[in-house]
C-alpha cells in the first residue's frame, strides 16, 4: 500500500519498501507468506461457529389435475354504493393438510398478457390444482373490517374471499392563479 510518504508500506509485516518492484518481492516472500498463514490460522480460530440453517426440504412435483370450480358474483352495497366483488372457489380434491392461498398481482408482474394500468389480477393457488386469474379493474381496494373477508372451509372444500372496492373521490380541480391586473416593471417600482 502506498502510504502518505510515497513509501510503500505492508501493514500486515510493518515493513517499508522504497518502491513497488521491493514491495512486490516482500509480498512473494517467506516472512510475507508467513505472516498471511499465522493471521488466517488467528481468524479461524477465533471465528463463531454458527449452526447453519436447516434446508427447507423440496417440495414435491405434484401433478397438476386442472381448475376449480368457482363462482364470481358482483354485488354493490346498498348503503354506501361501493362496488364489490364475491369469489367462491370449490377444491373438491384439495390435499387436506392444504390450505388455499390468495394474491394480488399488478398487470406489470404478470407475463401473460400485456400490461394494461386499469387492470390488476386476483390469483388463487392450492395444490394440486391449477393456479387460476381473475382479471380486476385497478381500484383501491377497501380493507377495513367487515369490507374485506377470506374464509376457507374445510369441510365443503370451498375457499370464499369477498372485496370493496374504495371509493374514487373525484376531487374538483383547482383554478388556476389569475393573471395580474397590473405590471410594474422593476425599475418603476419606487
Amino acid at each position: 500500500m502506498k502510504n502518505h510518504l510515497g513509501t510503500y508500506e505492508c501493514r500486515l509485516c510493518l515493513t517499508l519498501h522504497s518502491n513497488e518492484g521491493s514491495y512486490l518481492a516482500h509480498t512473494q516472500g517467506k516472512k510475507h507468506q508467513s505472516n498471511l498463514a499465522r493471521r488466517q490460522a488467528k481468524e479461524a480460530k477465533e471465528q463463531i461457529i454458527v449452526p447453519q440453517p436447516k434446508l427447507k426440504p423440496v417440495k414435491k412435483k405434484l401433478i397438476k389435475i386442472g381448475r376449480p370450480g368457482y363462482k364470481v358474483i358482483k354485488q354493490k352495497d346498498p348503503e354506501t354504493g361501493q362496488k364489490a366483488l364475491f369469489f367462491e372457489i370449490e377444491y373438491a380434491e384439495i390435499d387436506q393438510n392444504s390450505k388455499p392461498r390468495y394474491r394480488i398481482m399488478s398487470a406489470y408482474e404478470q407475463k401473460v398478457e400485456a400490461p394494461d394500468k386499469r387492470f390488476q389480477y386476483l390469483l388463487f393457488a392450492a395444490d394440486p390444482y391449477e393456479t387460476i386469474s381473475f382479471k380486476i379493474p385497478n381500484m383501491d381496494i377497501d380493507r377495513t373490517e367487515g369490507k374485506f373477508l377470506v374464509d376457507w372451509d374445510p369441510e365443503k372444500k370451498v375457499y370464499t374471499l369477498q372485496l370493496y372496492f374504495k371509493e374514487k373521490l373525484d376531487k374538483p380541480t383547482p383554478s388556476l392563479p389569475q393573471r395580474p391586473t397590473t405590471f410594474n416593471p422593476i425599475g418603476a417600482r419606487f
